[in-house]
């Protein structure tokens, strides 16, 4: 395979990956919002925008909706890359895609929540044991095990 083909393959990969685990992540993020707290998409994507527009993203419209959605998927589609090149430095722990997806899911919590957040203008909340093990669960089942997955058959197809 030439290197040509080599990365636009890799790019069609984080592409259709992105999409898919930011779409399972978003449709986990509105069933759980809506189950724990009552709230509906709108408020998740408007809360997602809190991060640039602090909360007076709440007071905004359409704009805030979709700005909060483009936000969703450029994170996503960040964390999709990431671990699709960081894939075949795992060596023989590449090998078990459940473990890999649940310590990706647990480390993007980490990164998200205690450095990420934080430094953006979303109003600081308070860290619930509960809420933390359904959005890691969330993360790990709609991110880390499906991309695990697909990333460990894209490079096994790409070796044969």
């Amino acid at each position: 395979m030439t290197a040509k083909k080599s990365k636009a393959s890799v790019a069609v990969t984080v592409l259709w990956c992105g999409l898919l685990v930011g779409t399972l992540d978003i449709l986990a993020a509105f069933a759980n919002a809506y189950l724990s707290f009552d709230k509906g998409p709108i408020f998740v994507l408007k809360y997602i925008a809190t991060s640039l527009f602090g909360v007076s993203a709440f007071n905004g419209g359409t704009e805030m909706v979709v700005c909060g959605l483009l936000i969703h998927y450029a994170i996503a589609y960040f964390f999709t890359a990431l671990f699709i090149v960081l894939y075949p430095r795992l060596g023989g722990a590449s090998q078990n895609n459940i473990l890999i997806g649940v310590l990706y899911g647990i480390g993007i919590w980490l990164l998200m929540n205690l450095i990420v957040v934080p430094l953006t203008k979303t109003p600081a909340g308070h860290i619930h044991a509960k809420q933390v093990i359904i959005n890691c669960l969330i993360l790990i089942v709609m991110i880390g095990v499906p991309l695990s997955i697909f990333t460990s058959n894209f490079y096994s197809a790409k070796k044969r």
